[in-house]
């Protein structure tokens, strides 16, 4: 049966992939590298920034300390914020509110597994007042393998049930909301089946990859979702 909806963050909760296109866009140039059409995109989309950033200074033949990593990611991270203070409103998609309020009416767990940190997470909900919605945020500062690798989904499984002992929650009891490759890889290897919302990529490739595929949080029907973990 279902008992969790777990959300990705950006491309799902906030329209803001553009700013963090452009962010890694100057570290590059800061770099003394010219960014390349479709880098992002490849190397960046539903990942954390550490693995962004890694593998595409990687590619081009650079290698860096930890340190150093940690010093463009802290870099991009104070910029990134101060983008969103300029903003009179936060780019939070249609239907996030409704759709959170569905959820609890239906007395089911809210999580949040994201690449990002948690920092700038917390800002945002925080800002947008939903913070209250989610049990549980599993962020980029906790994990060291970032999607499409499962573990931010099973470390939030895991801390469900240390919350509530009695909930006895498994992978097969959630459902991923994601808007990328890496991150429907990442639910589905955790045991997860996975919504794909279209903001990031077309329709048709939610459609391929996700076990159900929709334009907009509307879209989405609790009932048959559930009717269906139920019959599984």
């Amino acid at each position: 049966m279902l008992k969790a909806i777990l959300f990705d963050f950006n491309g799902v909760i906030i329209n803001d992939e553009p700013i963090h296109q452009v962010l890694i866009d100057e570290i590059l140039l800061g770099e003394n590298l010219r960014p390349l059409a479709g880098e992002f995109q490849e190397f960046c989309l539903g990942r954390s920034d550490r693995a962004c950033l890694k593998d595409i200074l990687f590619q081009r033949g650079r290698y860096i300390s930890d340190e150093y990593l940690d010093k463009l990611i802290e870099t991009k991270s104070k910029a990134y914020q101060q983008r969103l203070e300029q903003l009179e409103s936060l780019p939070i998609y249609p239907g996030l509110t409704d759709l959170l309020k569905q959820i609890q009416a239906r007395e089911l767990q809210i999580g949040l597994v994201t690449g990002a940190l948690r920092s700038e997470v917390k800002l945002i909900l925080d800002r947008v007042g939903i913070a209250s919605y989610f049990n549980v945020i599993v962020a980029g500062d906790d994990l060291k393998a970032s999607k499409p690798q499962p573990d931010g989904y099973l470390l939030a499984v895991e801390r469900f049930n240390r919350l509530n002992f009695n909930l006895q929650l498994q992978p097969k009891n959630c459902i991923a909301i994601e808007d990328t490759p890496a991150g429907i890889t990442a639910a589905k290897k955790a045991g997860m089946q996975v919504i794909g919302i279209a903001n990031s990529y077309p329709f048709h490739m939610m459609q391929r990859l996700a076990n159900w595929a929709i334009d907009y949080f509307e879209d989405i029907e609790l009932d048959r979702i559930e009717k269906i973990l139920t019959n599984d």
